[in-house]
């Protein structure tokens, strides 16, 4: 199972995401807008730190694209590392997120299926579930 959390932080200067699912350790993504643009700081169970951007499109945003920018504790591009992520806004309670990881030049692909889910005192956050493409 696969679960995720958003939370606004820092004076809603920022966005924190914990993802969470089986036989991984927790991942942590901030998010905050960067001029006209949104950036991104990625803490890797792996213990680096990709950084990415998008650009967002005008209007009605239905698709955020982030491209590797550099990392914290990467000492090659060699060394696995998650590389791009695209966001998909399908609605209000819908996102796919589109991970792609990098090692030795190989792309992988992991996609969770993010679905709104009600709070309550015992759960919290989004229930999702996961695909791998390679």
């Amino acid at each position: 199972m696969v679960k995720s959390n958003f939370k606004l932080m820092v004076s809603g200067t920022a966005v924190m995401e914990t993802l969470n699912h089986s036989g991984m350790d927790e991942m942590v993504t901030f998010y905050t807008v960067d001029g006209d643009r949104i950036a991104l700081l990625h803490f890797c169970p792996t213990n680096n730190q990709p950084r990415m951007r998008a650009t967002p499109s005008e209007g009605d945003i239905k698709e955020l694209a982030f491209s590797f920018e550099g990392a914290g504790n990467l000492p090659s591009a060699e060394i696995g590392h998650e590389h791009k992520l695209v966001l998909e806004f399908q609605d209000k309670d819908h996102i796919v997120e589109r991970w792609t990881w990098r090692a030795k030049g190989k792309d992988t692909e992991m996609v969770y299926y993010l679905a709104r889910k009600a709070r309550s005192s015992s759960n919290d956050g989004n229930q999702a579930r996961k695909s791998q493409k390679t």
